[in-house]
């Protein structure tokens, strides 16, 4: 069978290249007589993998040296509790809540202290960003808490909040390295990778260093102290190895293909493509406000249930996959992550206008 067009939120697509090039290595990596599947996390062969994937990463993100970047397990959804954990030293943050994993993350939070809503777009269906200009912060709370791009919602902040000198903390799951970002302006950036980067079973953190530290919350287990995995280098017990060799890979990948800039440029004429046609179209609608949509998450609807579930049927059949959307929104929804061809996006849209013509 040929490979289809995977438009899934995540795990998602990744490059073919990288695809291949792994699965040359299987068995023998670079001559070790053995797949990195199974070789030590202590071993010289591993130690130069992460050490490559981080120093790629870095360079591909242009990561400041104040920062530190962990590679960590758990998913997103253990970050939740790994941010307040670390950071809640006056037991109060701020979170602004613009779809479900903000609002996993709120209610993390409010086991460890108090957690206070900012802003919220629920009122319209999390279908919009909120005004961020001037949030009701308050001095004694250690950070503001977002969610940069919501999968889910198909949203995404075109600018950063007003944090009023507090520190950020971003969950870029679905939007990482498939643009630009000022690291600088953010105390934490996180996400996990099986979106945009690699393969499910890893997080990557990027925290400013003094952020790390011994004054964690009491109780909080050894292993999701963020000093103790920054003092081991992600090496404190046996990380998500596999995960990492292919994160590396893609990070090598985007470097070949001219780093985040073009990324952007590749990503915006996707989304350019898909959205030029949602705004023409009688049938199809999109869901979320135009000028807070997301060049990675495109949910869009018929406005009949039925035809719906017709059309993500006969998508799957005609080679364009996982296009069902997520409960809370109903419809479909187009995942165009980085490793998304062009050319996956232009066929798609050929299928809803011949879909749309039979169906009028």
């Amino acid at each position: 069978m040929e490979r289809v067009y995977n438009f899934s939120a995540g795990p998602a697509v990744l490059p073919e290249e990288v695809l291949k090039e792994a699965a040359d290595e299987m068995l023998n990596y670079k001559g070790s007589g053995q797949s990195v599947m199974e070789m030590s996390h202590r071993s010289k062969v591993f130690d130069d993998i992460i050490k490559e994937a981080e120093a790629d990463f870095r360079e591909v993100l242009k990561v400041p040296d104040n920062y530190k970047v962990l590679f960590l397990q758990g998913g997103a959804s253990q970050f939740f509790a790994e941010v307040p954990m670390n950071l809640m030293k006056n037991k109060k943050a701020g979170y602004i809540l613009t779809g479900q994993w903000s609002k996993k993350a709120f209610a993390e939070a409010k086991i460890y202290g108090e957690a206070v809503e900012l802003a919220s777009s629920a009122d319209k269906t999390f279908s919009y960003i909120p005004d961020c200009s001037d949030l009701p912060i308050t001095d004694d709370m250690d950070y503001v808490y977002i969610c940069e791009n919501n999968t889910i919602y198909g949203t995404k902040y075109k600018e950063l909040p007003n944090t009023k000198g507090k520190i950020l903390v971003s969950d870029v799951s679905s939007c990482f390295l498939s643009e630009p970002m000022d690291v600088t302006k953010y105390g934490v950036v996180y996400g996990g990778v099986q979106k945009n980067v690699g393969p499910a079973g890893c997080v990557i953190a990027v925290i400013r260093e003094d952020l790390i530290t011994d004054d964690v919350l009491p109780g909080t287990p050894t292993l999701l102290k963020w000093k103790t995995q920054a003092d081991a280098l992600s090496l404190y017990n046996t990380p998500p190895c596999y995960t990492i060799y292919i994160c590396g890979k893609v990070f090598k990948w985007l470097k070949k293909m001219g780093g985040l800039s073009a990324m952007k440029e590749h990503n915006e004429k996707k989304a350019k493509i898909f959205y030029d046609f949602l705004d023409s179209s009688k049938m199809f609608k999109g869901t979320v406000v135009a000028k807070d949509r997301s060049l990675m998450n495109a949910p869009f609807v018929t406005g009949n249930a039925d035809l719906d579930a017709k059309f993500i049927k006969e998508a799957a059949d005609a080679g364009f996959v996982n296009l069902k959307g997520h409960k809370t929104v109903g419809g479909m929804r187009a995942s165009m992550y980085n490793a998304m061809p062009i050319e996956g996006v232009k066929k798609l849209v050929e299928f809803m206008e011949k879909f749309e013509k039979e169906n009028a």
